[in-house]
């Protein structure tokens, strides 16, 4: 095999354990192993009894957030993506922003959006929907509460952000 080549393929290979942190078994892998292989969290939590969730946005360009659990004992207990319709389904009215960031992580700081008239933040979200279609997911709060109002989501074709055959995704 030409050196070259081999070198490029390791090299991509370890970019996507990187990026998810596939490569990561629970059980296994200490926090020094996740930060190393997915780099500094955007967020961390730490609770009373030691253990840690850990976020990390891939957007704008990627699809994902994902959350790494650690345990009390420092080792991996799990890593998965929460932007998917399952974890948005448990959002829910009066729910705070601190509720809504450790379900979701943060959104993009330039999709945010305050709308005046209604009183009202919007913090956004890039996805892969159930039908591998780019989509939008967004969280409505209400500015003054601080409390969530409603949600709302949309491919992005809906939204005229796609070119040609840039509306397929991958989850």
């Amino acid at each position: 095999m030409n050196p070259r080549l081999a070198l490029s393929s390791l090299l991509l290979l370890s970019a996507c354990a990187n990026y998810s942190g596939g490569g990561l078994k629970p059980g296994q892998a200490k926090l020094d192993d996740v930060l190393r292989a997915m780099g500094p969290p955007a967020q961390r939590w730490q609770e009373a009894d030691g253990s840690q969730q850990l976020a990390y946005p891939r957007g704008p360009a990627g699809y994902h957030t994902y959350m790494a659990y650690i345990g009390a004992d420092g080792k991996l207990k799990k890593i998965e993506n929460v932007l998917d319709e399952a974890t948005f389904a448990r959002i829910r009215p009066g729910m705070s922003k601190a509720q809504i960031l450790r379900l979701l992580g943060p959104s993009q700081p330039g999709w945010s959006a305050y709308f005046p008239a209604r009183d009202e933040l919007a913090w956004e979200w890039r996805y892969c929907d159930q039908w591998n279609a780019a989509a939008r997911f967004d969280v409505l709060f209400d500015a003054s509460a601080g409390t969530v109002r409603s949600t709302l989501s949309q491919t992005e074709a809906v939204l005229g952000l796609c070119g040609e055959g840039d509306c397929i995704c991958s989850r």
